[in-house]
């Protein structure tokens, strides 16, 4: 029989066993939840790969922050979240880990979900079992893209400052500060902009372009930007667009972005005490996601580019000023040395003829002559002292333009005719009442006058022309001159300033006659400017003044030169017959209408400006400027529209009125004019405006 034994009954030891092993089963799942909570919680990755380096399984925040999904990191397939360039370095650092079991550790770039890449500092360790055989890596992935880019920042920043260390032209500055900006950051195009003084226009002095980009190089005006986005730049804040097509309307930008194949762009401006200065941008030419440190840069950029712009310039100012002030002296010197020799010379002429009167008094006249230019030359200085102290008194009354304009035409006068010059006046017959220092506004149009009459050609012609313009009078002073080249314009109104001046060339003066003038109209709260006017052969400066307060109130009064009770017209003659010109404006006037005359083609253009004919009629013959040429002239002045244009020619057949058709005339009338088909022309005209 068998043997048997009795049942072993469950012992005490066993109960305690299992127990232990429940709770550390329990005590294992807590730890996994709390790891896999950290885990979801940090800003790091972590991570678990096999003894063989392979990621298995579930791999939270990997594929939190990556978007890889298992099926894609398994493995090997992490690489693939590695930026390109950095894939090897990060393969053969992983593979030599694995070969030592040793710490791996190492700095890539690793691409986010959204596709942006983030500089990360890799590490991971070898976990061994009691036989000291790698089981597992622990790893972990912490994100220093911010240390990274503030530390490469810095070294662009430098790398730009030692580039541009020995440059002495704010030039080098802007070309070598835009190459290293946009070759960096890969873009199409950057751009450097100064801002003028009236907080609207900028001037894009250079810019860096990406090869077969455009240049934008010139000038333009911050609205082009849209109403919103250049109030923001004028307080200071960046403009980041990522896409001009889904983030700017047609009038908010996208025009001007488009036109030039922008359609991403961080422009950056410099705000320095409360005024707009300068502007840097990145123009790239497809949408881009710019990142807040690819802004930081550019704005840095551009502090530190104005910085040292401004540094330069104030040197260049310096020794700007340096040599125009030893320019000064030596002018000086000679423009008191040209007064002083004929005086002298003067004095023993009188001593050795004394007892002639008609020598005396001849010698005694140039005396004064002499006296006269020297007490006007140092009297300019002292007025300038006393504006540069700020306790030059002014005298202000009540008095018309045309006033002031007469003294100084009187004054300027011997000057004028001395170089045989032709002198026109052209001064609206309103009234164009001024608060002003009569002696000071003299003074500054005799300035100009001077100027003009210094610097034409003998035998040239200068125009003052003068007319209202809402609350202000505007008095102009065109000539024929030599002109100022654009290197000269922003200098012109600088102390000591003479355009194209040497010892031997100089025109006389000591080249503080128009920064005289700008000072002294500015203190009448007027203004004085170089104007390009391609009608005019020299120079064209604009001076306005603030009307009166009671006339500058009252709404402008009709010329009765051009106006003619509603119903006449203004009809501007141009013949250089002035005999022939005079006799049809008489014409003009009996029948009804206002007339002007010119007797050549700027004239006529630069009347036309002011008067701003219904009808003009034009010799064809002119000598110069041709009666075609000044039609052309005046059918591309759109203020002028509509205007009638009639041929006054001794050619009447049709290859002659073919062509005067094509150069823009109405009409063709043969000389010398019926005065009934003229006085019919003007009265269909005037039926015309009436229905």
């Amino acid at each position: 029989m068998p043997h048997t034994f009795p049942p072993i009954p469950a012992s005490t030891t066993d109960t305690t066993d299992l127990a232990a092993i429940r709770h550390a089963a329990e005590e294992l799942r807590a730890s996994e939840a709390r790891y896999r909570s950290l885990v979801q919680a940090s800003c790091a990755i972590l991570w678990v790969a096999s003894a063989a380096g392979r990621l298995e399984g579930e791999q939270v925040s990997w594929t939190v922050f990556t978007g890889q999904p298992a099926a894609q990191f398994t493995g090997w397939g992490w690489l693939d979240a590695i930026h390109p360039d950095d894939r090897d370095c990060t393969a053969a650092a992983w593979r030599g880990a694995l070969a030592g079991s040793s710490m791996y550790q190492i700095e890539h770039r690793l691409r986010r979900a959204d596709g942006q890449y983030r500089y990360m500092n890799a590490r991971a360790v070898p976990i061994f079992d009691a036989a000291g055989v790698v089981t597992e890596w622990v790893g972990i992935h912490i994100d220093i893209d911010e240390r990274k880019r503030v530390e490469e920042r810095l070294r662009l920043l430098d790398a730009m400052s030692q580039a541009t260390r020995n440059a002495d032209d704010p030039k080098t500055i802007m070309e070598v500060t835009t190459r290293m900006l946009g070759q960096h950051l890969g873009v199409t195009r950057c751009p450097y902009a100064d801002v003028e003084s009236d907080n609207d226009r900028f001037t894009i002095r250079h810019d860096w372009t990406a090869p077969g980009a455009i240049s934008t190089v010139g000038a333009y005006s911050l609205d082009l930007f849209g109403a919103r986005a250049a109030s923001d730049m004028r307080e200071g804040r960046t403009l980041r667009i990522c896409d001009v097509d889904t983030e700017l309307a047609e009038g908010d930008g996208a025009a001007m972005f488009n036109a030039i194949a922008c359609r991403a762009i961080i422009c950056c401006p410099l705000v320095k005490d409360g005024k707009l200065v300068a502007m840097m941008a990145v123009h790239q030419d497809r949408p881009r996601q710019w990142t807040g440190a690819e802004v930081a840069l550019v704005e840095q950029a551009v502090e530190r580019s104005w910085a040292h712009i401004e540094r330069v310039r104030a040197t260049e100012a310096l020794r700007e000023a340096d040599r125009r002030k030893t320019e000064f002296l030596a002018i000086l010197a000679h423009e008191l040395r040209n007064p002083l020799a004929p005086i002298r010379n003067g004095l023993q002429v009188m001593r050795m003829a004394e007892h002639d009167q008609a020598t005396v008094a001849r010698v005694r006249d140039m005396m004064e002559r002499q006296v006269t230019q020297m007490v006007t030359l140092v009297n300019d200085l002292l007025d300038i002292a006393r504006i540069t102290r700020g306790n030059l008194e002014l005298k202000p009354v009540r008095v018309e333009l045309r006033e002031l304009v007469a003294s100084a035409v009187e004054t300027s006068m011997p000057l004028i005719d001395a170089n045989r010059h032709t002198l026109s006046l052209d001064v609206a017959s309103e009234s164009l009442l001024l608060d002003a220092d009569p002696t000071r506004i003299a003074q500054v149009i005799g300035n100009v006058l001077n100027n003009a009459a210094k610097y034409t050609p003998a035998g040239g012609r200068i125009t003052v022309l003068a007319w209202r313009d809402g609350a202000q009078a505007v008095l102009s002073i065109r000539d024929t001159g030599i002109g100022i080249p654009p290197e000269s314009a922003l200098t012109v109104f600088e102390m000591f300033s003479q355009v194209g001046a040497s010892l031997d060339r100089a025109q006389g003066g000591l080249g503080i006659g128009l920064s005289l003038a700008r000072r002294l109209v500015e203190l009448h709260h007027g203004t004085i400017d170089l104007i390009r006017d391609d009608t005019v052969e020299g120079s064209r400066f604009d001076i306005r003044l603030p009307l009166a307060p009671e006339v500058a109130a009252q709404a402008p009064a009709d010329d009765p030169r051009v106006s003619s009770a509603g119903s006449g017209l203004r009809v501007l003659v141009v013949d250089d017959n002035a005999d022939a010109a005079d006799m049809l404006s008489e014409l003009m006037d009996i029948i009804g209408h206002t007339s002007r005359v010119a007797n050549d083609g700027p004239r006529a253009l630069a009347l036309a400006e002011q008067f701003k004919p219904d009808v003009a009629f034009l010799d064809i013959g002119m000598p110069g400027m041709n009666g075609y040429e000044v039609a052309r002239a005046l059918r591309g002045m759109p203020q002028l529209e509509p205007l009638v244009l009639v041929a006054l020619t001794g050619w009447g057949d049709d290859n002659d009125r073919a062509r005067s058709k094509e150069a823009g005339f109405d009409h063709h009338l043969i000389k010398p004019a019926n005065l009934e088909a003229v006085e019919r022309l003007l009265t269909d005209l005037v039926e015309q405006r009436k229905g």
